[in-house]
């Protein structure tokens, strides 16, 4: 899912989609997996991330599952590597099913299909920065994980007195790891993995772009790794490799379109956003 919406193409804002810089691969998190989401048809239409809390309930981006698009449902896949095995012939890969179906086997242990999906409010990034960016996929088959991602209203506001720069954040996602222009021989690059790396907070509650909304992350060298196409709606994680503590879901970026800007992600520790999440 790689597009323009509202005020972001105005903003020279793009939703965010993979992870980039120095990156991990993540199997520290397997609970966060490879959304794709269908139209009426059945035809896929883009590829997101989210994070299970509980057996059926996955967190992501409003904007992946943006019904007022043409969303209409979604498969979600559990494998690390869900999609590196993919056949540009066939159009599938072959271990995992991505993107059409679940592979033999997998259904209700790997990879699961929608009863329902749900975004927040969201209308093309319109009231920005409250861009109600915050979306639930409930599952029909449950999926067993050892632990899951959980939330915690106001985790964010604990960091403000030990000093934003200190903070350390995990993001995780699938998609792109290095996005090019437009004119240039050279091609995007996809490991079509869950990958990982750390990033540092800029701000959540004191700029135009946060507002108490939205956070604020450096993506970009000095051991920190940012997002790209393909990891919106994956978590943001409080604290390093093994935290599970989701703070937000990655939302937009602000700057060019190879991956290169300020990242953005919706806060999903605010008590309102989380009583919602969990009244689906």
């Amino acid at each position: 899912m790689k597009r323009l919406m509202g005020l972001a193409a105005l903003l020279a804002t793009t939703s965010a989609f993979a992870i980039t810089g120095d990156w991990i691969e993540d199997t520290a998190h397997p609970y966060v997996g490879l959304v794709v989401v269908y139209d009426k048809n059945g035809s896929s239409m883009w590829r997101c991330s989210g994070s299970l809390i509980s057996p059926t309930r996955l967190v992501t981006s409003g904007h992946c599952l943006d019904t007022a698009a043409g969303a209409v449902s979604a498969r979600v896949y559990f494998q690390q590597d869900a999609g590196v095995h993919f056949n540009p012939s066939t159009g599938v890969d072959p271990v995992t099913g991505w993107p059409a179906t679940c592979a033999p086997g997998t259904l209700g242990t790997q990879c699961a299909t929608s009863v329902s999906i749900h975004n927040y409010g969201f209308a093309n990034f319109a009231g920005f920065p409250n861009t109600q960016d915050a979306g639930v996929v409930i599952l029909g088959q449950p999926i067993t994980m050892p632990r899951y991602g959980r939330l915690e209203a106001g985790a964010l506001e604990t960091v403000v007195g030990k000093g934003r720069k200190n903070t350390l954040l995990t993001v995780s996602g699938y998609g792109l790891t290095l996005s090019v222009g437009v004119h240039t021989k050279l091609s995007n690059v996809s490991f079509r993995e869950r990958l990982m790396a750390s990033s540092s907070l800029i701000d959540f509650d004191r700029n135009q772009w946060t507002d108490g909304y939205n956070l604020q992350t450096q993506g970009s060298g000095n051991n920190r790794g940012g997002t790209c196409s393909g990891d919106s709606g994956g978590p943001v994680f409080l604290g390093g490799s093994n935290s599970n503590l989701i703070v937000a879901v990655t939302s937009f970026m602000r700057g060019n379109a190879m991956c290169r800007g300020s990242d953005f992600a919706y806060r999903v520790d605010r008590q309102e956003v989380i009583d919602w999440i969990l009244s689906r």
